[in-house]
This record gives structure tokens, sequence and C-alpha cells, in this order.
């Protein structure tokens, strides 16, 4: 037994020094796919009502209109900053690269990892961007937090096994929680996470100087009942991390002279699994017609399936091809 378990040891230390993403194993049979409705209602749906005296909405105000000014803003480091660089940093617009990065946790890997299969297919992909897994299996908000982690140094591996250079950094999609969704007393715990977020968003400023653009993703649901509010809670840290950056935190100051990259929603993807009816297609468990089948996660009902990995690539997906602050470097 003791073999076995230093080879396992052995095993991922090698596979993660590689830059492979790790697909964990299910952390335990915690599935009830009678859970399709926790009453909870998803931010976007929410608006200017509130949950435990807080308003809703994705944006200030009850809004899931992201602010003009700051739409602006990412507009215009995305056409004037965001640009093909070579190994030093520079701008090269012939031989220079984007590099479009992922850090989180396992969800987020796999979910990444679709993602990047997915543009593969695309045509009209820009053809100087070059997208990079940093995301890594058991590595929660606190480990990425800490700017001396393990996680930064493999990221780094994986950056110098694409060919590319911290310099060429550009933009990131995050997507982090707790360990086990575990956020405590709301919205302290909530709170907490907004800090560490922004502690990420600051390490990654500082370990790629040109870091510009932060796409922030929430989990999705959960069919663990015990995982529940913390998957829920996670999507009003992030409303908080950009609310906070809008309205001028000077810990999320952002372009040149700042600490962070401009943040942004990328997306917003919790809904109350298949809604109130428990019935796939009848009520959503979001108005937009989102909703998350048990079908849609592993036998743990935290990571998705494959058809849940398919599901947020897609959404991630639509979102990079489509926005105006990504539009300029993602598409040709």
């Amino acid at each position: 037994m003791q073999k076995t378990r230093r080879l396992g040891v052995y095993l991922t230390a090698a596979v993660t020094a590689l830059g492979i993403a790790l697909i964990p194993e299910p952390a335990s049979a915690a599935t009830d796919c009678t859970y399709t409705y926790s009453g909870q209602v998803p931010l976007n749906d929410l608006g200017t009502g509130t949950y435990n005296g807080l308003t809703g909405g994705l944006y200030p105000g009850g809004s899931n209109v992201r602010p003009t000014a700051h739409t602006n803003a990412g507009v215009d480091l995305a056409t004037n900053q965001v640009l093909p660089r070579n190994a030093a940093g520079q701008v090269d617009l012939v031989n220079g690269k984007v590099v479009l990065i992922s850090i989180g946790m396992s969800n987020t890997t796999q979910e990444f990892q679709k993602f990047i299969a997915k543009t593969k297919t695309y045509a009209n992909l820009n053809d100087k961007l070059v997208i990079v897994d940093g995301a890594q299996g058991g590595k929660d908000a606190s480990a990425w937090a800490d700017p001396a982690n393990a996680t930064w140094s493999v990221l780094a591996s994986r950056l110098s096994n694409a060919g590319v250079t911290p310099a060429q950094v550009q933009a990131v999609w995050l997507k982090e929680q707790f360990v086990g969704d575990s956020l405590g007393a709301f919205p302290q715990g909530a709170t907490n996470l907004r800090n560490s977020l922004a502690a990420i968003a600051r390490n990654g400023r500082s370990k790629y100087p040109n870091l510009a653009l932060g796409y922030v993703a929430s989990r999705i649901y959960t069919y663990d009942r015990a995982r529940s509010a913390g998957a829920y809670q996670q999507g009003w840290a992030v409303k908080k991390l950009i609310q906070d950056q809008i309205n001028g935190a000077s810990d999320l100051s952002y372009g040149p002279g700042g600490v962070a990259p401009w943040l942004s929603w990328g997306p917003y993807m919790w809904a109350d699994g298949l809604g109130s009816d428990g019935v796939a297609g009848g009520t959503p468990g979001r108005s937009d017609g989102l909703e998350w089948a048990c079908s849609d996660l592993e036998s743990d009902g935290v990571h998705p399936s494959t058809s849940g990995e398919q599901k947020v690539a897609n959404l991630v997906f639509n979102q990079f091809s489509t926005d105006a602050t990504t539009t300029p470097w993602f598409n040709k």
C-alpha cells in the first residue's frame, strides 16, 4: 500500500512538471440527483432584489449590463495594449504572440481544456493567439493567492513548454474557490474569497507585466447539498471583486501603473439546477434557459462531466468570440 501511494505521488509530480492537466478523481459519492433546486436566485435574475441584504445583478445597482465606462476602458486596453509581442514583451505585429492563460482549480482545468479544444475548430481564431492552461487540480484560491506557491512555477513551466514567455501573457481566465466550497458565514466568507481573488489578480500582474485583461468565472451548480451554499455564494465574491474595481478600489487599479488587470465577468455560470420542477427542458434554473442536469456533473456532484465541460466551454467561447473587450485579440 505504501509503495503504491509513493508511486502515485511520483507520477503526479512528473506529470505536473510536464504541464499536463490532471483530472482529479471524484472526491466522494455526494451526488443527490433529486437536488435539482436549491431555491437560490441567480445573480442575473435577482436584479435589484436582495440576498441577505445585498443587491443582486452582475454589476452595481442591480444591473446585468457592464457599465459603459468600464467597457470602454476594457476596449481601449484590448485595442491598444493587447498586441502581439515578442519574447521580451515588445510589440511585434509580425512574429509576436498574445497569450491567454487560465488560473484555477480542477474544475477550471477540465473546462478550459474543453475550451481549448473548441477553439481549434474556430476558423476565425487569431493566429497570433496562444492559449495555455495554467489551472491545476487541488489548487484552491489560497494556493494561488500566495505568490511563492508552486502553482506559479508549474504555470511558468507550461508557458515555457508552449514556447512563450511571461512577457507575452496578456489575458487570463480565472475561476477559483476555497477547498470544499467552504466560505464560512456570509457575507464575510464571500469577502474573504474576494480578497483572495484580488491577490491572485495582483500576483498575475506582478508576474506578467503585460497582463491587461482578466475574466472571472463562477462555479456551476452542484448536486452536493453540503457544498451548495458555498458554490452559490462564490458568485457574490466575484461580483464584489468586479464591483470594487469599477468603484476605484486601490488594490485593484488597472492600466499603466496599475496593480491588477482590468476585470469583468467571464461569464457568470451558476443556475439553479433544473429549476423547481426538476425536469430538463421544463422550468429552467435561470431565466435565460441555462440549467445544469445531474448528468452534467461527475459522480461527486461537483466536477463537470464531459457534457458539463462542453457546456462551460461553449459559454466561455461565446463570450470570447463576441465581447467587445476580447474580439480585437481573440478573433482574426
